[in-house]
C-alpha cells in the first residue's frame, strides 16, 4: 500500500464524495477496537495486575484514549478513575499535550486520593505523562528509564535501546549496565523505528512522551504504554519512586533543560553559520569532547554532559537542550548557548 500511495502523481487521485463512496462501497467504515484491545493485553501480565489491586488515575485530556484505556485496565481489575474523560474536539479549550503545565487536575486528583499511579494522554493517545503516587511529574525521561530498566531488568527481554539526540544519555548509562547498546537517531520517530528495526532493539523513546516496544506496532502508542507502565507497579510491587531510586543508584543522575526561543529570518541565517564557522573546544570551564551534526548541533562534554541547538521542524522555534551533573551546570549550558542568539527572548519549559 505505502509503495503503491507514493507512486501516485497528483494526476492520479481521483477525489469523490464520501457519501458517494461509502454508497458504491468503494470506501466502508471498520472498528477495530476489540482487535486493538486484544492486541494490547496479549503482551501485557493481566493476571499479575488482577492481583495486584492497584488505584489508577487516567487522564486522556478530551482525547481519543478514554475508551480503549479503561477498558484494559478495568479487565485488569483496576480501580479505575477517570479526569476529563468527554470526547471534546476542542479539548476543553486548551493543548491536548501530555506536559507539566496541562496536569494540574491530574496531580491534584492524585494528591487528594490514595492513588498508585496517574496516567495521561494527548488528544490522539500517542504520547503518554506520569505522575506517582505522591502526586509528582515524571519526566519522560525518567518514564523511558523506568520501562527499559523494567523490560531488561525484570521481564528479562534482551536487546538495546534507541533514543533521538534530544533524549536523556542516562538510558546510554543503564544499557551499558545490563551489557546492552543505545543508539543515537535525529528527532522523528519514523528514525526511532527504523533503528529500532536494524539493531533489533528492544525499547525506542523520546523525550516527548512517544515510545514503542519490540514486537508491538512500528509508532508510538500511549495506550501500550500505559498498560505496561501499569504492569511494571504489579510485577515489581514498588511504587514510581522507589523504582527510580533503584535505577539512579545504578546509573547516577543527570539533569535536563529545555529552552524554546522564537525564531527569526536573521536567527535562522546567522546561527547555522556562526556555529559552522566557530570551533568550540570549551563551553566555559568545560571542555567539548566532540560535535554532531546528525540534527543540528550538539556539544557532547564529559560524564555524559551536552548540549543540542536545533531548529524545530514543526514550529518557529530554536530549541535549546541541555543534561548535565547539576541544574546549574545545565543552566550554565543553555546560557551559553543563548548567548549565541542575536535575540535572548525564551521560555522555559
Amino acid at each position: 500500500i505505502e509503495a503503491e500511495a507514493n507512486s501516485l502523481q497528483a494526476e492520479d487521485v481521483v477525489k469523490l464524495d464520501l457519501e458517494l463512496a461509502l454508497t458504491a462501497q468503494m470506501v466502508r467504515h471498520v472498528d477495530y477496537t476489540n482487535e486493538y484491545i486484544d492486541a494490547v493485553e496479549a503482551q501485557i501480565d493481566l493476571q499479575t495486575i488482577r492481583a495486584a489491586g492497584l488505584r489508577v488515575v487516567i487522564d486522556p485530556m478530551y482525547g481519543v484514549g478514554r475508551a480503549t484505556l479503561e477498558t484494559i485496565l478495568t479487565e485488569a481489575r483496576c480501580r479505575v478513575t477517570t479526569i476529563r474523560g468527554r470526547h471534546d474536539p476542542l479539548f476543553g479549550g486548551h493543548s491536548p499535550a501530555p506536559d507539566l503545565k496541562a496536569l494540574g487536575l491530574l496531580i491534584n486528583t492524585m494528591r487528594e486520593g490514595r492513588y498508585n499511579l496517574g496516567m495521561a494522554m494527548d488528544g490522539d493517545a500517542d504520547r503518554i505523562a506520569i505522575v506517582d503516587e505522591q502526586g509528582r511529574f515524571v519526566p519522560v525521561n525518567q518514564v523511558l528509564l523506568l520501562l527499559y530498566y523494567y523490560l531488561r531488568g525484570h521481564r528479562g527481554e534482551r536487546g538495546g535501546v534507541v533514543r533521538n539526540l534530544a533524549t536523556t544519555h542516562l538510558l546510554d548509562r543503564l544499557a551499558a549496565h545490563f551489557g546492552e547498546t543505545a543508539y543515537e537517531t535525529p528527532v522523528g520517530f519514523k528514525h526511532i523505528v527504523a533503528a529500532m528495526q536494524a539493531h533489533n532493539a528492544l525499547l525506542g523513546g523520546e523525550s516527548s512522551g512517544g515510545l514503542t516496544i519490540r514486537g508491538h506496532i512500528l509508532g508510538k502508542d500511549g495506550i501500550f504504554a500505559a498498560a505496561l507502565f501499569v504492569e511494571m507497579l504489579a510485577v515489581t510491587g514498588r511504587t514510581v519512586s522507589q523504582l527510580l531510586e533503584e535505577i539512579h543508584g545504578l546509573v547516577g543522575r543527570l539533569y535536563t533543560l529545555e529552552v524554546n526561543v522564537q525564531t527569526t529570518s536573521e536567527m535562522k541565517l546567522l546561527l547555522p553559520r556562526r556555529l559552522a564557522e566557530t570551533e568550540v573546544t570549551a563551553i566555559g570551564p568545560h571542555p567539548v569532547r566532540h560535535v554532531s551534526h546528525l540534527d543540528g548541533t550538539k556539544f557532547l562534554l564529559d560524564n555524559d554532559n551536552w548540549l543540542l541547538l536545533r531548529f524545530s521542524g514543526t514550529e518557529p522555534l530554536l530549541r535549546i537542550f541541555a543534561e548535565a551533573d547539576t541544574p546549574e551546570k545545565a543552566q550554565e549550558l543553555v546560557d551559553w548557548a543563548k548567548g549565541l542568539l542575536p535575540g535572548e527572548e525564551s521560555e522555559k519549559v
